[in-house]
């Protein structure tokens, strides 16, 4: 017979088991507690923009109450530069439409473009002096060629058109394509620094709009001015072919030379100046 085990279960209940072990209830913090507290760095940016916001107030109305006593009429107009083509009076007659205005509402930027309108000034710069003056300097042209014939050239190959060109005549005349000042004037300073040496002055230059360049030099101590024919290329290497030239050969004989064309590729070729004729002697008729 075989023996049978019998297990013993305890009773079902509706408790929980009891946990092993000791334990104990703990209390929930309030909500007060657990949030962040305020601190300085906290403050400083909530104040802040508050403290930016009015003192940029403050300042405001404080410039609109002293606005009255600080902006003042522009009493004095002091004009700086050394002036050889334009005068004070003219600078003065000119800016007098913007001297009526204050201090701080005067036009600096339409003073300074009016000025630069007038023929002979190059560059203006305008500015303020506390409390109540204007100080301006003029840069005025440097005339270095006619351009054609109704206006002038600056250094920089700009052209400006003065009133008066009566007494510019002395000058060197330049001509070509409206477009070309800068580059007509560039080539003269390039071509008068090799031909000074041999005591030779530019009196014409030009351009024209095949791209020939014909120049005409003054007279002077080397004689009278004669014509250079100098073609669309190659300029600087025609002009040392001449000056070699000029030394060895033509420099006797340039009193009778009236142009040289130094179009060819390795030479030139002379044109000779008319001979003057004389004046034949009117026989003598005597008379009893």
């Amino acid at each position: 017979m075989q023996g049978a085990m019998l297990r013993h279960q305890q009773p079902a209940t509706g408790r929980k088991p009891v946990p092993r072990g000791a334990s104990r209830m703990v209390a929930k913090e309030p909500l007060s507690a657990r949030l962040p507290k305020p601190g300085i760095g906290f403050l400083k940016k909530v104040l802040w923009p508050v403290a930016l916001v009015a003192l940029g107030f403050g300042a405001y109305e404080g410039a609109q109450r002293l606005m009255p006593y600080a902006d003042r009429p522009i009493t004095k107009i002091a004009v700086q530069g050394d002036l050889s083509y334009i005068s004070q009076q003219a600078v003065q007659q000119r800016i007098a439409p913007y001297v009526a205005a204050s201090f701080f509402t005067i036009d600096l930027a339409s003073m300074r473009t009016e000025l630069e309108k007038m023929p002979w000034i190059a560059h203006a710069e305008v500015r303020r002096v506390w409390p109540d003056q204007v100080v301006i300097r003029l840069e005025e042209q440097l005339p270095v060629a006619r351009w054609g014939d109704e206006a002038l050239l600056n250094n920089q190959g700009q052209a400006f058109t003065p009133r008066e060109l009566a007494n510019y005549e002395h000058l060197p005349q330049l001509y070509g394509p409206q477009r070309a000042p800068q580059q007509v004037m560039q080539q003269y300073q390039v071509l008068s620094q090799m031909l000074r040496p041999l005591g030779f002055s530019i009196a014409r230059l030009e351009l024209r709009e095949r791209g020939s360049w014909f120049l005409t030099t003054g007279a002077g101590s080397s004689g009278p001015g004669i014509e250079l024919l100098l073609g669309r290329d190659h300029l600087m290497e025609k002009m040392r072919r001449f000056i070699a030239i000029y030394d060895k050969t033509l420099k006797e004989q340039i009193t009778n030379i009236a142009r040289i064309d130094l179009r060819y590729a390795n030479g030139l070729a002379v044109g000779w100046r008319e001979p003057i004729a004389q004046p034949t002697a009117e026989p003598v008729v005597a008379k009893n």
